[in-house]
């Protein structure tokens, strides 16, 4: 089974880059887009085909903003919207979907960068996302949670850590969130195959970070431990253009 998880800032501009014609011949499994910025009637007939995939959407309210999109193969026994709070719910944020031998939640965690206010909003948010998946982990559910984390985890997660020390993305409060899940039986999959390696999933727009190897990882996979054992492998492809992100995938017997 192949999840491919993609922050593409902007789906409709993607779309007209031809940024997802690299995903459908990857042929996964589920597809699960952040930051699209588009509802479904923005898009052109054709554009909502998706190669016929099953298509679960939570755009934000605030038109061309944030929002979040799963496509399947196969529909899901259940899907849901948000996590139950309308403050964090209407910018779009999380579709979860049932499957069968884990859950897939979509996650877009939101950005501290505007200030102290957007920091505390998104502390408040992962502590509203904690709350559900630790609820859901202890009645028996096998999750798979991921997308946009917009925090680095650990000094190896970004190419400049001393200097971003101050920065949001890189604090200790939103770093120990992350921790927070691996502590509660989470694993960081890419990290935990790959404990040196450094790779980035976002650079900057300016002063060519990307070619210059500048960059974050802030999308993950993060899955409970009962599913370790059927992973295969864990892959961030720093090389597909498009977005400001690249892809991730996660592979699973």
């Amino acid at each position: 089974m192949k999840i491919i998880s993609w922050n593409v800032n902007g789906l409709r501009a993607a779309l007209r880059k031809g940024a997802l014609d690299w995903v459908w011949k990857q042929k996964p499994d589920a597809l699960c887009l952040q930051e699209i910025k588009a509802r479904p009637d923005q898009l052109t007939e054709e554009q909502r085909s998706f190669s016929g995939y099953h298509a679960v959407w939570n755009p934000a309210e605030r038109a061309g903003y944030s929002g979040v999109a799963t496509f399947l193969k196969s529909p899901a026994l259940e899907s849901t919207m948000g996590i139950g709070q309308r403050r964090f719910d209407v910018e779009g944020r999380v579709i979860s979907t049932l499957h069968s031998g884990f859950r897939l939640l979509n996650v877009y965690i939101p950005s501290g960068t505007r200030g102290r206010e957007r920091v505390d909003f998104k502390l408040d948010f992962y502590s509203r996302l904690f709350t559900l998946c630790n609820r859901l982990h202890k009645s028996g559910e096998s999750l798979i949670l991921t997308g946009d984390f917009n925090t680095a985890h650990t000094p190896l997660d970004l190419k400049n850590p001393k200097s971003n020390q101050k920065s949001s993305g890189f604090l200790p409060e939103e770093r120990a969130w992350v921790q927070k899940f691996l502590d509660c039986g989470f694993v960081d999959i890419y990290r935990y195959l790959n404990p040196e390696r450094i790779q980035y999933t976002w650079w900057t727009n300016i002063l060519n970070a990307r070619q210059r190897g500048v960059g974050w990882r802030l999308d993950y996979f993060l899955i409970t431990t009962s599913l370790t054992a059927r992973v295969k492998d864990a892959v961030i492809h720093d090389g597909i253009p498009g977005s400001d992100h690249c892809p991730i995938e996660l592979i699973l017997n």
